[in-house]
């Protein structure tokens, strides 16, 4: 992957790619709002990116200026109609416009208008998300079904793992040591049952003949990703990295890591790294962590936060615009599904509040899926997305989530809140939302 800014870690360089990852969000979120309502026929005033002193602005032609503000921590619509960004009702301007004029406002247009409008906010966020994943599948290729070799991800250095007879590209894996390895599931559980050692016996597929070669253990101590905010990440691991040892005893399977790091405990750990060329050490203290489980709940692992990669680079497909939506759907999904269970375990106490970050702790996961490339970085958009679209969906005053809960008592009453209990309201979700942040705030400080 390509660093995406040099020598990262830096607080301003943090803060740089997370303005970038929000104001991209918030650009999504608002113009969802914006383009609905244009088609409704409800008139924006201003489109703005940031709050406070204005930047820059610009009107068009259908008289909405677009500007940027200082302030880069968020953005708005503001509507004919609108007293404030938060899209509460200028009662005294309503009431001196005529029908015609209150139909183009944010509060005097069709029930079904201003709940399409507030609601395409977060459902731009969610498709932003889909198409952010589905591209990337587009893009990076999913792999094949069959175990078919790209390319080796790590040069062989022990005699009789070259040439003819080594393991190489163009290669279809049939047998790992006599495991047949029809698909990915199987050679995964293979990797998990077979013996680990450096040269293991490969009968492979080629040029149309089954013959055996030698080839490295499929799934060694290798770091195919680093997660954000993570031990690893805060020892500098790198995608690439190769494992060989820890605290001087030799590896060769990324099990048998996962061992070590489950039986310490916590405690720190010495990991001797092959980065190309190089051997280095480095010590890092594994973290307990909470994980979603794949049938529903989470839990507790201790992780140094990486994820383990194959010997080789699988052979890859593109997989067509409807698959590709598919898969953005479901990656979405289970973002959203995860967020809410982590939620209600957290409010159950089932699992630590340290979970919810705030905004220190999400510029510097922003900060760490950036330094691990673009790819890492887009990606992270899209999860930040999903998690910001479902955030804006929560019944509560100031939200997208509660303006339509106002909708909906409007339409079971036939008339929209008094405008002092709006007042109220809003003022009580506005705290509501800086007490959240507060809290999240002080989890990025104290929680480690």
């Amino acid at each position: 992957m390509l660093d995406l800014i040099p020598a990262f870690g830096g607080f301003a360089s943090t803060v740089i790619v997370f303005i970038v990852a929000l104001s991209i969000i918030v650009a999504v979120h608002e113009y969802g709002h914006y383009i609905v309502g244009r088609w409704c026929g409800i008139h924006a005033e201003v489109f703005s990116i940031g709050f406070g002193p204005v930047l820059y602005s610009r009107p068009d032609k259908r008289g909405t200026v677009w500007q940027v503000a200082a302030l880069p921590f968020g953005g708005y619509v503001k509507f004919l109609g609108d007293a404030d960004a938060a899209s509460g009702v200028d009662g005294d301007g309503m009431r001196t416009m005529d029908a015609e004029a209150r139909a183009r406002t944010m509060h005097g247009a069709a029930l079904y208008k201003r709940a399409l409008t507030v609601a395409a906010g977060p459902a731009a966020n969610f498709l932003l998300s889909i198409a952010i994943f589905g591209l990337v599948a587009v893009f990076s290729g999913i792999a094949t079904d069959r175990p078919v070799v790209a390319e080796m991800r790590l040069v062989a250095a022990q005699e009789g793992l070259t040439g003819p007879g080594a393991l190489r590209p163009g290669d279809r894996i049939l047998a790992i040591e006599g495991v047949e390895t029809p698909d990915y599931p199987a050679l995964l559980q293979a990797s998990r049952d077979i013996a680990a050692v450096s040269v293991l016996r490969y009968v492979v597929e080629r040029g149309g003949r089954e013959i055996e070669v030698a080839g490295p253990f499929p799934m060694p101590a290798l770091v195919d990703a680093v997660q954000p905010r993570s031990a690893a990440a805060a020892a500098g691991m790198r995608s690439g990295d190769l494992i060989t040892a820890v605290d001087g005893r030799p590896i060769v399977a990324f099990r048998e890591l996962q061992e070590i790091v489950t039986a310490s405990e916590g405690q720190p750990l010495t990991l001797t790294i092959q980065r190309g060329d190089r051997r280095i050490e480095s010590e890092l203290t594994p973290r307990v962590v909470d994980l979603p489980r794949d049938g529903g709940g989470f839990e507790q692992r201790v992780l140094i936060g990486i994820t383990g990669g194959l010997i080789f680079e699988p052979e890859t497909r593109m997989p067509g615009a409807f698959e590709a939506v598919q898969i953005g759907a479901a990656q979405t999904w289970r973002i959203i599904t995860a967020s809410i269970s982590g939620l209600v375990h957290m409010v159950q106490g089932a699992i630590s509040t340290c979970n919810l970050q705030g905004p220190l702790g999400i510029a510097q996961t922003t900060g760490d899926a950036a330094q691990q490339g673009v790819e890492s970085f887009i990606w992270f958009i899209a999860v930040l997305s999903a998690a910001i679209g479902l955030l804006n969906l929560f019944p509560i005053p100031v939200l997208d989530g509660g303006h339509l809960v106002f909708h909906a008592w409007e339409a079971v009453t036939g008339k929209p809140p008094a405008e002092r209990v709006l007042q109220v309201l809003m003022t009580v979700g506005l705290v509501l939302i800086l007490s959240l942040m507060l809290f999240g705030l002080s989890n990025d400080i104290l929680c480690r």
